[in-house]
């Protein structure tokens, strides 16, 4: 009991600290959810979007291919725990049944349902996981990218527990020794803390497209702003049969499918 309380307690003492930090010294990778705070410099190559959205064109994915994935967690230093119930996973494979069950029915395409699909992290516009966090951790920034600021984070799940997509993941472990190369380019984890997809926003800072966009050889995801009718995004989306994922909730993804 008293070990169960002196972690929260150093828990919550960490999450208050982390919410005295100077916006100037946050990592790179958060500083444009604060733009203009003391010391803070965007760099001229900054790509930038009134509404940041992705489309996934399930014609081109190839059903063998994990590039997408392999970059990404490279990029972010995913840790491979090599074990389903430890799984960290910013992007991952599923079926079409699980991914759209609402969708799946006798006259859609069988070889639409037979292939797997990518998920990630839909960066809602309307985010139930930054609703529920306690301490401020889970915030979306004002071009739509939903963030988490590591260091606040004291574990609590809740976000967790809201996402009705399961974009989330806890590091139950220690992450670091299960990470095969460490990218000094962006933070590493701790056990703990809750991580996931997030646009990446350092790419973007320094004027480059997501890691699972330029890695695609397909060419099968489509980045941009939602806001420019001649955006990427936009003209990949015009005119095709779209799917996003349980938008009855009302959390209005940003993450689009198209057939």
């Amino acid at each position: 009991m008293h070990g169960s309380r002196r972690d929260f307690l150093k828990l919550t003492g960490i999450a208050l600290i982390g919410a005295a930090v100077p916006d100037a010294l946050l990592p790179a990778a958060l500083a444009p959810a604060w733009a203009g705070a003391p010391g803070y410099r965007a760099d001229a190559r900054a790509l930038k979007a009134a509404r940041w959205g992705m489309a996934v064109d399930l014609a081109k994915c190839r059903p063998d291919c994990t590039d997408c994935i392999a970059a990404c967690h490279a990029a972010h230093n995913v840790p491979a725990f090599g074990h389903p119930k430890d799984e960290i996973a910013w992007i991952r494979r599923e079926t079409f049944g699980r991914i759209f069950p609402a969708q799946v029915h006798a006259h859609l395409e069988p070889r639409r349902q037979a292939g797997p699909v990518i998920a990630l992290c839909n960066h809602c516009a309307n985010p139930p996981c930054v609703r529920v966090c306690p301490t401020g951790a889970t915030f979306r920034r004002p071009d739509g990218i939903v963030m988490m600021d590591y260091h606040r984070c004291i574990g609590c799940r809740f976000c967790i527990a809201a996402c009705p997509y399961g974009a989330r993941s806890m590091n139950y472990r220690d992450p670091r020794p299960f990470i095969r190369r460490i990218d000094p380019g962006f933070p590493t984890r701790t056990k703990g803390v809750v991580e996931k997809c997030n646009f990446c926003v350092e790419r973007l800072a320094v004027g480059k497209p997501p890691a699972c966009v330029a890695a695609c050889p397909e060419k099968a995801l489509a980045f941009g702003d939602l806001e420019a009718p001649d955006s990427a995004v936009r003209r990949a989306i015009a005119g095709r049969t779209v799917l996003r994922r349980k938008p009855e909730l009302g959390t209005e993804p940003q993450v689009y499918y198209t057939l």
